[in-house]
């Protein structure tokens, strides 16, 4: 088999393909949570703190001040941004909460499944699966007593 036969046949498996997927909806909500951060979220809370534009909060690590943070970084001064730290931590526990969220679902659902009622019985003389009403094993005509 040729190398670029096992690399299709690799890349071609549902796992990567589906990891691919993943990857490619993981910057897409990664994108909109940013968004949902710093258009929607931060302003009212800026707003609440006195005005405070959290995405241009920074210090100037040479002493001198400057009128922004894009000023500071032209003029190449050496700059801490916490304000823009503060909005990834936002964000971050924003898509980690999401996730939680997500995720408490699908275990949820998967449990569900895992619980579902059985419905046969093993046979006390042969040990085949029955079905749990049957009063005769089907496979070595036993007679059995109706289960509860």
């Amino acid at each position: 088999m040729s190398m670029l036969q096992e690399f299709r046949e690799f890349a071609l498996k549902g796992s990567v393909v589906d990891l691919a997927i993943g990857v490619v909806i993981g910057a897409a909500f990664g994108a909109v949570v940013n968004s949902f951060v710093n258009d929607i979220l931060m302003p009212p809370i800026g707003l609440a703190t006195g005005g405070i534009d959290f995405k241009d909060q920074f210090v100037a690590l040479n002493g001198q001040s400057y009128a922004s943070l894009d000023a500071a970084r032209k003029a190449g001064a050496p700059v801490i941004a916490y304000g823009a730290f503060i909005n990834t931590v936002v964000s971050f526990f924003i898509i980690t909460f999401v996730l939680f969220l997500l995720i408490k679902q699908m275990n949820r659902l998967r449990r569900s499944d895992a619980t579902a009622a059985p419905t046969t019985r093993p046979c006390p003389f042969c040990d085949m699966a029955i079905p749990l009403r049957a009063l005769r094993c089907p496979h070595c005509t036993s007679e059995l007593q109706p289960a509860i």
